[in-house]
């Protein structure tokens, strides 16, 4: 198997949380418990309504400071922040040193996400805490995989500019797969997962998880007494998640260009 990262003992730690066929993709069902959830969505909540900044398909708040291409204008992370972030940063041992950037998504029931690649200012390594309603993840080969040409976003934060391959071919081990992300769910991508592919969510209420790579490991710890999962067929198949409620996701990074000047809170 491929190494899954590079901190020293993380291989070991997080082996077991490896889903699907890319070996840098770990999901980590129930990593927080419901009272942990209940004070993470009590302290977002709690934040001032000038931290909210409202896009077209989503709010997001932004905490540790301001991301550019030359690095971070570092504020300190709150408290409450800290005590997650520095547990998935002992526990998966995946970051080589603490977590410092985190975005909070909300999305409405018929809110997703395009198809996206996170920018080159962060260590390759990505942790998402799940908060509220179940969704599905979707993980496409980056466009560099499928031709020689790249194409020139104007928003280069968000995007990773590397070499073509000599042909415009995708290697069969790149395909597209999908991911269900329950709530209260750690899921951690690196490496590959990372730089390989763009990852995104459907703007729809209802998503199909019948071919997610931790269908089985996902729902059948806790799906049956959560609100939002359903079977359409009369086999059993078409699994669907009906999108009732927000979902509040946590994007743990770690910029590791930081300036010297702070910017006070």
């Amino acid at each position: 198997m491929e190494k899954i990262l590079g901190v020293e003992g993380g291989e070991e730690v997080m082996r077991k949380y490896v889903v699907g066929s890319v070996p840098t993709v770990m999901y980590i069902p129930e990593y927080i418990s419901p009272a942990e959830e209940d004070l993470l969505l009590k302290n977002i909540y709690q934040a001032p309504l000038s931290k909210w900044k409202t896009l077209k398909n989503r709010k997001l708040q932004n905490w540790g400071g301001v991301v550019h291409e030359k690095g971070l204008l570092a504020q300190q992370l709150p408290s409450w922040l800290k005590t997650v972030t520095n547990r998935i940063y002992e526990e998966s041992k995946l970051f080589p040193s603490a977590i410092n950037h985190v975005l909070i998504n909300e999305y409405l029931p018929d809110q997703g996400i395009m198809p996206h690649q996170d920018g080159p200012a962060y260590m390759p390594v990505v942790a998402i805490l799940s908060l509220g309603s179940p969704v599905v993840m979707d993980f496409v080969p980056h466009p560099n995989l499928e031709s020689t040409e790249q194409s020139s976003e104007n928003d280069t934060q968000d995007m990773i500019h590397e070499p073509s391959p000599p042909e415009p071919k995708i290697p069969s081990k790149y395909l597209p797969f999908s991911l269900l992300l329950m709530p209260r769910s750690l899921l951690i991508f690196k490496d590959m997962a990372y730089s390989g592919y763009l990852h995104g969510i459907k703007d729809s209420e209802d998503h199909c998880y019948d071919e997610a790579v931790n269908a089985t490991n996902g729902p059948s710890h806790d799906a049956g007494t959560l609100t939002g999962l359903k079977n359409d067929g009369e086999d059993g198949g078409d699994k669907v998640i009906h999108r009732t409620t927000r979902r509040i996701s946590l994007t743990c990074r770690l910029v590791t260009k930081v300036h010297k000047h702070l910017i006070k809170i």
